[in-house]
């Protein structure tokens, strides 16, 4: 498998010919299965990614060659409103994985809240991606919600 060695990771509204690719990723990866219509969520792409603060997409790519996304969003579970913002749907296409592009696309996205003034910012994961996060320097702060672990960074100042 090769692995891509140079990439840039760019804001959604400023590469927005990768909004049709971002929307095919995360509904094939989160919603497709759920009955959610691909033309639902290219819409809550394109409508929601074109002002500035929350929602915020970084894409990560090489040259004109998507390689993956992580989003900035004002609330990831409902279970947990108190919880803001979020770190979410993080994709690499299967060619860029192990090149530590999904560590540089979520540390894009908490930074990107750092700057914004938010103080701490939270990921949820399959519990079996437990070790990948905290690799990355993110806390465990709960465990099985809504079957995901709930993780958290705080700036470091």
């Amino acid at each position: 498998m090769a692995t891509h060695k140079t990439y840039s990771i760019s804001d959604l509204r400023d590469r927005p010919e990768f909004a049709g690719d971002v929307a095919d990723r995360i509904w094939n990866a989160w919603w497709r299965a759920d009955g959610h219509e691909l033309a639902f969520i290219r819409g809550l792409v394109d409508e929601n990614f074109t002002s500035t603060g929350l929602p915020m997409a970084f894409v990560a790519h090489d040259g004109d060659t998507f390689l993956g996304t992580a989003h900035l969003i004002d609330k990831d579970l409902e279970s947990r409103p108190q919880y803001s913002p979020w770190v979410a749907a993080l994709w690499v296409d299967e060619v860029a994985r192990k090149s530590g592009l999904g560590a540089a696309l979520a540390r894009a996205a908490a930074e990107a809240a750092f700057k914004q003034g938010f103080e701490t910012v939270y990921l949820c994961a399959k519990p079996r991606l437990t070790a990948y996060y905290e690799g990355m320097g993110w806390q465990k702060i709960e465990e099985d919600v809504e079957g995901t672990n709930v993780f958290s960074m705080r700036r470091k100042v």
